[in-house]
């Protein structure tokens, strides 16, 4: 954890209160993971994470995986610096692996509106995959707009504003063990 005088000057005067604990999200961990295992035994899919915030949680799976896989990252952006989404997803970096006909599975950190899980989901589709299967560290059911369903999510949570574990604040925050609510005293 970081020290009180760094974590005071990022946050200032805003609270830091645990929602997720680091053991919590183990144990979910490798509940996906032995599932995702027991769905793809024989096959090699891919593994695309949604860089920056999924990469830590990608990592804990891929290392509790039993099958092979590959792994690709794909950059997209709708929040800049702000809590809140722009409305717009922008496409930062693409994956470099040719998905047609493969096994492809999406690693999210947060599907909050499902703006941009909805515009992955197009994006890769239109490349006609084999099958598309969606993973989500966190979900927000109240606040997200999708018609469709995420095969594994690791939590539901409300409509608070998360850091840590790979989420963060201004890129700020990611290396928490656990995941955090940032509010307002």
């Amino acid at each position: 954890m970081l020290n009180d005088e760094v974590l005071s000057s990022i946050i200032g005067e805003q609270q830091l209160t645990e929602l997720i604990s680091e053991q919590e999200i183990k144990k979910r961990i490798v509940d996906i993971a032995r599932d995702i295992s027991d769905n793809y035994k024989g096959r090699i899919p891919i593994i695309i994470g949604v860089l920056n915030g999924s990469f830590l949680f990608l990592a804990d799976i891929v290392r509790e995986l039993d099958i092979e896989y590959e792994v690709d990252f794909i950059k997209i952006s709708s929040y800049g610096n702000s809590t809140t989404t722009s409305g717009t997803v922008r496409l930062l970096k693409d994956i470099s692996a040719d998905i047609t006909g493969r096994d492809i599975i999406l690693i999210e950190d947060i599907v909050d509106t499902g703006l941009s899980l909805n515009f992955l989901k197009k994006r890769f589709e239109d490349a006609s995959p084999n099958s598309l299967a969606f993973v989500t560290l966190l979900h927000k059911p109240h606040t997200s707009k999708i018609d469709f369903n995420i095969d594994h999510i690791g939590f539901e949570i409300g409509d608070e504003f998360v850091v840590g574990y790979g989420l963060d604040y201004k890129q700020k925050l990611r290396g928490l063990p656990s995941i955090y609510t940032l509010t307002k005293d």
